[in-house]
């Protein structure tokens, strides 16, 4: 969309911003663009003179990904606004700061940084988000997933889904939060080819979150947490990739699960456990050598940071993984490195 609406596109993401439209027309424009990418909702602010607002908003297949900031405001799904429009979403959202308070038939509840609220866009609700003392405005993190990707009892979000029953603080809710931080900070190391797979994520981790809460044993259950464990694992040997000495046997023991039950984990994935952290480790190293910051740090040393010490056997996988050496793929990217700077002078210069 033009930049006059507030919103641009970045590499699959959409941001709003209120400010660049004049400071009466920004409530309007921000509750038009909350009807569009949410529901149709009654929308209500004690001060509409300004609305500093913004939003980031990130597809990944059929979930949207998003963090938002914005100063107090109401916020109603009234029956009547259900029938006009119900896109039967789930409505996760995690509070940064300020205290969200939400109304509807399962009771009232107040939520702050570290719970995890669960919303039903099918569902009559009452929300209200106040800032804390000094800050004029409320932040927080959340995700929009179809209802019907999630196993949701027959009451939908109800019973020990809703209220303060769910945490960020520790368990399937903590790893969520990370998760989400995660993709958050780093949206362009993702292509659109990556969307289907980030949507299976966290549909599994949501998934993960609701079963514990439930504490139900059913096949969609035991499945969630299959895969969460997988994630786990992936992301406890993510931040250890430069420590030589990781193997399955520590990774399963920082598990409590045998090696066995380990390589289990991996029978369903397109490759072993110890040929993913491989293929983690050469990534890293490729980048890093590509780096024109690291171009004085010696071959060796770049592959000893990322825990491969043993000169041979790295060049080795290396090559296999790359089709060249590592002294030719860094003398590659300097040249190309180069090329691209002579090419932008150039234009520079015609300019």
């Amino acid at each position: 969309m033009s930049t006059d609406t507030g919103v641009h596109h970045m590499l699959g993401e959409t941001l709003l911003r209120t400010d660049v439209v004049p400071a009466h027309d920004r409530f309007d424009l921000w509750r038009d663009h909350l009807h569009r990418t949410y529901a149709p909702t009654d929308l209500t602010c004690d001060d509409t003179a300004d609305f500093p607002a913004t939003q980031r908003l990130l597809r990944f297949g059929a979930v949207q990904l998003w963090t938002i900031a914005h100063p107090p405001l109401t916020l109603r799904r009234t029956p009547a606004l259900i029938r006009r429009s119900d896109p039967a979403l789930c409505h996760v959202s995690l509070p940064r700061s300020g205290t969200m308070e939400v109304a509807a038939r399962h009771g009232s509840f107040r939520h702050r940084p570290g719970d995890i609220v669960l919303q039903d866009t099918s569902r009559p609700t009452l929300m209200r988000a106040t800032t804390d003392p000094g800050c004029r405005r409320v932040a927080g993190t959340g995700v929009f997933v179809p209802k019907e990707l999630l196993p949701l009892p027959a009451g939908g979000v109800d019973g020990p889904l809703a209220g303060g029953s769910l945490t960020a603080r520790c368990g399937p809710g903590a790893l969520l939060a990370t998760v989400l931080a995660q993709l958050i900070a780093d949206t362009r190391s993702f292509g659109p080819a990556d969307g289907p797979r980030l949507q299976q994520v966290v549909v599994d981790l949501i998934t993960s979150l609701i079963c514990h809460t439930l504490d139900a044993d059913t096949g969609a259950a035991r499945d969630a947490r299959h895969r969460t464990l997988v994630l786990r694992v992936k992301d406890h040997a993510r931040r250890r990739l430069g420590d030589p000495e990781l193997s399955p046997r520590g990774i399963a023991a920082a598990h409590h699960i045998s090696v066995g039950h380990l390589h289990r984990l991996f029978q369903g994935e397109e490759t072993t456990l110890a040929a993913w952290i491989r293929t983690q480790r050469l990534e890293r190293i490729r980048r890093d050598l590509a780096d024109p910051a690291l171009r004085a740090l010696p071959i060796h040393s770049v592959a000893a940071r990322w825990g491969l010490v043993r000169a041979a056997d790295f060049s080795r996988a290396f090559r296999a993984a790359y089709g060249m050496t590592p002294r030719d793929f860094r003398a590659r990217s300097a040249q190309e490195a180069a090329t691209d700077h002579q090419r932008h002078g150039v234009a520079r210069a015609a300019e």
